[in-house]
């Protein structure tokens, strides 16, 4: 099992926060390993909605379909693929902690099975440095 959390404080209104990251469009922008996101499903976000990713991963190409799970806009989503040999959910929190910040958390789970467990640990550790270098880069977005 992997399991990652990180958060970051962003000195921006917690609406501006969540409205900018649960935007599939805007993945590009701040995540570094996410090359492109394409909508399966008419828009706006809701329960339901797919969207295809393509992303770069410790050097190989990725590419997966992301269902949403639960929103909640401007507390909480929830998105999950059970597809290829690593399913993952990824949750975003966001919380208000002042009027013009925002506590914002990006948590990874999945269950890698086949050859793909046996790197879990290492992939957790990947994914964590990853997920701290995007939520630093949605902060720097985000204050300019």
């Amino acid at each position: 099992m992997v399991d990652v959390l990180t958060e970051i404080t962003i000195r921006r209104p917690c609406g501006k926060v969540s409205e900018y990251a649960a935007n599939p469009d805007r993945a590009p922008e701040w995540y570094e390993n996410i090359k492109e996101a394409e909508w399966r499903t008419p828009k706006p976000l809701q329960v339901g909605s797919l969207i295809a990713f393509k992303a770069r991963f410790l050097g190989r190409e990725l590419a997966y379909v992301y269902e949403i799970a639960e929103y909640d806009p401007g507390r909480l989503l929830v998105m999950r693929t059970a597809d290829g040999p690593f399913p993952m959910e990824t949750t975003y929190t966001w919380e208000p902690i002042e009027e013009n910040a925002t506590r914002m958390t990006l948590r990874n789970r999945g269950r890698p099975s086949g050859f793909s467990a046996v790197f879990a640990p290492f992939m957790a550790l990947m994914m964590r440095r990853a997920n701290n270098k995007d939520l630093r880069r949605i902060k720097q977005i985000l204050e300019r």
